[in-house]
């Protein structure tokens, strides 16, 4: 589990720093809070799914909640609740996931799998699952239950299409991005919309920071399918072209497909549907020698301008400013 003190974040970029001081008590406070919550009254299992939260990241989501509260009404304690629940499903998907890729490291953390098992890996995630909701109905009404229910349920939809696309050479952009809204931008969106909602804020502000948070997500997503062919791998944690390993048509190479002549085209295909190790190296020339990269680069933009516009139906605020800096990192992070 993360020590108290690594909750004073830091979302780090050749560009831009963005400082969560701000609501820095709140995380501890949600960092406590899913320490107790995923302690088991069987010690043996208490390792086992406080290791599940060290894969999360650096709270997003939570900060999300927190940033949305203080940008649109004001916080109460409701919201570290609000905010806990959200890492832990958050991370449910992630476990989840990491078993359908059969990932042994995420961020530098062997997966609960790899240090386990699968069996293992599944039964954390639906472990977390089922103490989110349950802390979920602890709230003083069910909108957070509704709401984080339904987005569960999306991001899971999201999933399966996902799953289903795979070797699917012809997906298009519009399909690629309804997939991505689902399993990545969806948790964004509710962690928005449900700490401005129990802020108190008027349902303008509620339905721009749930906007924010979509297109927030989908601009982290498009960049994190750039950075799986033009990433840092030291940095990322990643092993590059694990989405070409595993057939998932991502932007670039919807885009590369889109773009190439008929006869480029069945060079591509045959490229996918040939050996997966060696598909990075065989296309790497033809994605450089296309627009591939600085369209991926641009449609990650103009997601990130979407996000900072649903921004100007609040006041002015730092809660404001971090979550415009939110929007600005989601692309300079490693571009």
């Amino acid at each position: 589990m993360k020590s108290e003190k690594s909750t004073s974040t830091l979302f780090r970029s050749a560009q831009a720093v963005v400082s969560l001081d701000l609501i820095q008590q709140p995380l501890q406070l949600v960092e406590s809070r899913l320490r107790r919550e995923l302690r088991s009254r069987f010690e043996m299992l208490t390792p086992i799914l406080q290791h599940g939260t060290m894969l999360g990241g650096k709270r997003m989501r939570p900060a999300l909640v927190l940033l949305a509260a203080n940008a649109a009404g004001e916080p109460t304690d409701d919201h570290i609740t609000i905010a806990t629940v959200m890492e832990m499903v958050h991370t449910a998907t992630l476990v989840h996931d990491d078993v359908l890729d059969a990932a042994a490291t995420r961020r530098h953390v062997p997966t609960v799998n790899a240090k386990w098992d699968s069996q293992t890996s599944i039964l954390v995630g639906d472990y977390l699952f089922a103490q989110s909701f349950y802390l979920a109905a602890t709230l003083k009404d069910t909108l957070a239950c509704q709401w984080i229910g339904e987005a569960a349920r999306r991001v899971c939809e999201g999933e399966l299409r996902q799953v289903h696309s795979r070797d699917e050479l012809d997906l298009n952009e519009e399909n690629y991005l309804s997939i991505v809204q689902g399993k990545t931008a969806e948790l964004c969106r509710v962690a928005c919309r449900l700490g401005a909602a129990y802020a108190g804020a008027p349902s303008e502000h509620v339905t721009a920071l749930a906007e924010y948070g979509d297109a927030l997500g989908i601009a982290f997503q498009i960049a994190d399918d750039y950075l799986d062919l033009w990433g840092d791998s030291e940095r990322t944690g990643k092993t590059l072209g694990t989405d070409l390993l595993q057939a998932k048509m991502t932007l670039p190479m919807i885009r590369l497909l889109e773009t190439s002549s008929p006869q480029q085209h069945q060079q591509i295909i045959q490229i996918l549907r040939g050996p997966a190790e060696s598909r990075l190296s065989q296309l790497q020339p033809l994605l450089q020698a296309s627009d591939a990269r600085s369209y991926t680069k641009d449609r990650a933009q103009a997601f990130a301008d979407q996000a900072l516009q649903s921004l100007t139906a609040l006041p002015d605020s730092p809660a404001k400013q971090l979550l415009s800096d939110f929007a600005r990192f989601a692309i300079e992070r490693r571009f």
